[in-house]
């Protein structure tokens, strides 16, 4: 068991080592292609969905839609804030007050 353990590490080390230094080893000479590029512009914003909607969708009955998800709909007021507004700090707010009411009522 401990062998195995040892040998993800280890591979896992190799991978992450060998995927970053390609641009490293490159330099200027490494080009990405244009379509490349433009994929790579979504890539935050896509780890950050695949962080929060787990979170936000699993209860411990599961993957839940019901007003007892309180993470959910403080989550969607938020959002919605967020894109009415555009203020970050009002969001937090917002998103916290129906999270917070929500525990409190249902």
């Amino acid at each position: 068991m401990t062998t195995q353990i040892w040998l993800a590490i280890f591979g896992m080390l190799v991978v992450t080592a060998v995927t970053r230094a390609l641009f490293l080893i490159g330099g200027e000479r490494t080009v990405l292609p244009e379509r490349v590029q433009r994929a790579l512009r979504c890539a935050p914003a896509a780890a950050l969905v695949a962080v929060v909607v787990p979170d936000v969708l699993m209860t411990q009955q599961g993957v839940s839609f019901g007003l007892s998800n309180h993470a959910l709909y403080g989550t969607l007021a938020g959002l919605a804030w967020f894109l009415w507004r555009r203020s970050m700090v009002q969001t937090i707010v917002v998103g916290m007050l129906v999270f917070t009411a929500l525990r409190f009522l249902v």
